[in-house]
């Protein structure tokens, strides 16, 4: 392991070094498409921070030239998304795809916050939270705007009509209530 993954991950093993698992949360596309293998899911509850429409996509659903909109985990408020257990033995695995997806412009800043799972027990997660110093953080947008920049835009990873309404039904799927991504992919269909 290399020194950043040491520090990492001796967040996680210090508080018992019997664990064999650390966790990841989620509250955009890591919920309906982690991209990595996991032992169990939960539905999981963040408090002081929230999902928000904040940032400019440069790779994945936009370009520098015409870019899209993304999800970041933003200060305030509450956010209730996904928390993946993972097995220890693949954490450097792991840790190199979420920051080759997640930080690939360094608009995430990697954090580690306690969330509440669905049973009530709290557990110390790794999550990607928005970077609000960063040239693309595009902060409170208007609705009117934020539809315009999310309407056409398209990266690496495709429309990013489609990341909205993939992310917003998924939040549906899970009883997740969102209004504001509601509202986004009510717009999206009509």
């Amino acid at each position: 392991m290399d020194a950043k993954f040491t520090s990492l991950f001796g967040i996680f093993m210090s508080n018992s070094p019997l664990d064999d698992h650390f966790w990841i949360f989620g509250y955009g596309s890591l919920m309906w498409n982690p991209g990595f293998v996991y032992i169990e899911s939960h539905r999981a509850e963040l408090i002081g921070m929230h999902r928000a429409p904040c940032i400019y996509s440069w790779v994945h659903r936009g370009t520098q030239e015409r870019p899209g909109i993304v999800l970041g985990l933003d200060k305030g408020g509450r956010c209730t998304g996904k928390a993946f257990k993972v097995k220890s033995a693949i954490f450097d695995q792991v840790i190199s795809y979420l920051r080759i997806r997640e930080m690939t412009t360094n608009v995430y800043q990697e954090a580690t916050h306690n969330v509440m799972l669905d049973s009530g027990e709290t557990v110390s997660t790794i999550t990607y939270v928005v970077d609000q110093t960063h040239e693309q953080y595009a902060g409170v947008l208007p609705h009117v705007k934020l539809m315009a920049q999310i309407r056409g835009a398209v990266g690496r990873s495709g429309p990013n009509e489609d990341y909205f309404l993939s992310t917003a039904e998924h939040l549906q799927e899970v009883a997740i209530a969102d209004p504001l991504m509601e509202r986004i992919a009510k717009d999206l269909k009509s």
